[in-house]
């Protein structure tokens, strides 16, 4: 995997976000990190990403809007977005989210959902 990957984390668990930064650099990823759903959408729109991970629970928006918003934009419409929870992912199954990674989650979780999608390039029409 090229270095060039992007991923945009969004996670208020300052622990968390630093343990995703940290897998992610590990396979190959830039990582930016944002700790509010706001913030991370500013990041992606800015810097649109090959990837965004968004916990469902956020201090300001939570990951439903986040997604939505990301949807709604073109610079970031195509890109995949997991959402991370700790609720029953079928739960989230109306969201219009790529996948959903449960927490707690491990190495080789983080490993095969960044895997899955470096093979694919959905931002191309």
């Amino acid at each position: 995997m090229s270095a060039l990957f992007h991923a945009v984390v969004i996670e208020d668990e300052s622990d968390l976000l630093e343990l995703l930064r940290e897998q992610l650099t590990r396979l190959g990823c830039r990582v930016s990190g944002a700790a509010t759903g706001h913030g991370g959408v500013d990041l992606a729109r800015t810097d649109p990403p090959d990837l965004v991970l968004v916990d469902m629970m956020l201090p300001d928006i939570d990951g439903r809007e986040v997604v939505r918003r990301l949807r709604a934009d073109p610079r970031t419409a195509r890109c995949p977005v997991v959402l991370c929870s700790v609720l029953d992912p079928d739960d989230l199954t109306d969201l219009d989210a790529d996948a959903v990674l449960p927490k707690p989650f491990g190495k080789a979780d983080v490993a095969r959902i960044v895997q899955q999608f470096t093979t694919a390039d959905r931002r191309q029409p």
